[in-house]
């Protein structure tokens, strides 16, 4: 447990918390959305601090990240909460706390970063719950990790704070940010958040230089239809067209069952509005050796990157560019 970041205090013992876009206004003994910072006498707490949850070595490609150190390994971490409420979580049994106990077991940063270096781990990636709701624990790991080399990823919903995210965007390098659906009502309904903070995030992340690409589970009967594909293609293209954006197939999880999973056409349909909204790079996931998981070279359409699931066959790209054309790829390499 360690006293929050991003907070105010307000009158009779109430305090403001400023990390995430709920901005919940937290009454004495009671928690934020999050279920993981807590109102003690006026004074707001991190009760996740240290308490880690889920550790795993993963592909960067599992993130997913494809442009970014491609065939790498990462060091995932996480801490049990999350900002949202989605019905389809597939890590809900960590990210959804039913009890007022915090699960996991104590470890400091330079020891889970002491991990990472140990498995030569080229980054860190805070994942398998919402990083943000454990910033100030995911901060004091980044800022070993930075001295010692190791390059800082986030895999996140995009409802962090702008004061946040400005906060640890020295450094951070890459992230992957969810984008659910192009409606408000979906949002609302289904994920218990609001859409326009998480496009506005993403617009911070070109405007901070952090290297980031977007993922969309595409759910039938929720955001599968070909004009919310071109809303959200179309959204991501004007923030830069060299953000890649993966489709990935929905598998029934959770409490979002009634669902069945997304037809493969559907994800190559998705694809194509993609790259005929001007995106370079559009990836389908959840279906390996179906094709459409490689990356190409945008200027002349050769192959550059050759994948199955999230293992890479081969590697064409030299010195970040095509070697055909001399076209430079975008993305870290």
């Amino acid at each position: 447990m360690k006293e929050a970041s991003f907070y105010e205090k307000l009158a009779d013992n109430k305090v403001r918390c400023n990390l995430c876009n709920h901005f919940c206004t937290i009454a004495e003994n009671k928690r934020g959305i999050c279920g993981v910072r807590e109102n003690r006498e006026g004074v707001l707490y991190s009760i996740s601090y240290g308490r880690i949850v889920a550790t795993g070595v993963d592909p960067i490609e599992k993130k997913p990240l494809f442009n970014f150190l491609p065939g790498t390994e990462s060091f995932s971490v996480a801490t049990a909460g999350c900002n949202m409420r989605c019905r389809w979580c597939q890590n809900w049994q960590i990210s959804q706390l039913k009890t007022r106990d915090v699960p996991g077991h104590d470890a400091t940063p330079a020891e889970v970063v002491g991990m990472a270096i140990q498995r030569g781990c080229k980054t860190m990636a805070y994942t398998y719950t919402e990083p943000t709701v454990f910033l100030e624990f995911a901060l004091d790991m980044m800022k070993i990790a930075h001295r010692s080399g190791i390059k800082n990823i986030f895999v996140t919903n995009g409802y962090t704070s702008e004061e946040a995210l400005r906060a640890v965007a020295p450094y951070l390098d890459a992230a992957n940010i969810d984008l659910k659906a192009f409606k408000d009502e979906t949002y609302r309904k289904l994920c218990g958040a609001t859409l326009e903070p998480v496009l506005n995030t993403i617009r911070l992340y070109r405007e901070l230089g952090i290297w980031a690409e977007v993922t969309t589970l595409v759910v039938p009967g929720v955001n599968d239809s070909k004009e919310e594909l071109k809303e959200i293609a179309g959204f991501i293209a004007d923030v830069g067209i060299w953000i890649p954006w993966h489709i990935s197939q929905f598998y029934p999880q959770y409490r979002f069952l009634d669902a069945p999973p997304t037809p493969v056409d559907v994800l190559h349909r998705a694809r194509k509005i993609g790259i005929d909204e001007g995106l370079r790079y559009v990836y389908e996931g959840n279906i390996p050796g179906k094709g459409n998981e490689n990356t190409y070279c945008y200027q002349c359409k050769e192959l550059l990157i050759k994948r199955f699931g999230f293992s890479i066959v081969e590697n064409r790209i030299k010195d970040g560019k095509c070697p055909n054309c001399g076209a430079e790829i975008d993305g870290v390499f």
